[in-house]
């Protein structure tokens, strides 16, 4: 399993010391990202949360996931891998038609 954890359905209002204190119910919080708006700095709703071991990791999730935090109801799961951004360079097209 992977030690990282997808965060979603997160109060725009909620902190990464809150998601530090919340998520240290479970196990040792080795680090907490929320991923904010590049232009406006505002929360996107969701965080990644990485655990010290795959069985706080695991255990995170059966604790937190479907839990009401922040008058939302979280959705906890194993991050997947990010995934490459932009395509394949290709090179100029034919203008010389």
């Amino acid at each position: 399993m992977n030690l990282k954890i997808y965060v979603g359905n997160l109060s725009f209002g909620a902190s990464e010391d809150d998601l530090n204190k919340l998520f240290s119910e479970a196990g040792t919080v080795q680090s907490v990202k929320i991923v904010t708006d590049p232009y406006s700095g505002r929360s996107r709703g969701f965080a990644f949360v990485e655990m010290a071991s795959d069985s706080d990791a695991e255990k995170a999730i059966s604790l937190i996931n479907g839990k009401t935090f922040m008058e939302r109801t979280l959705i906890v799961s194993e991050a997947r891998p990010q995934k490459k951004k932009g395509g394949e360079f290709k090179g100029r097209r034919n203008r010389s038609r």
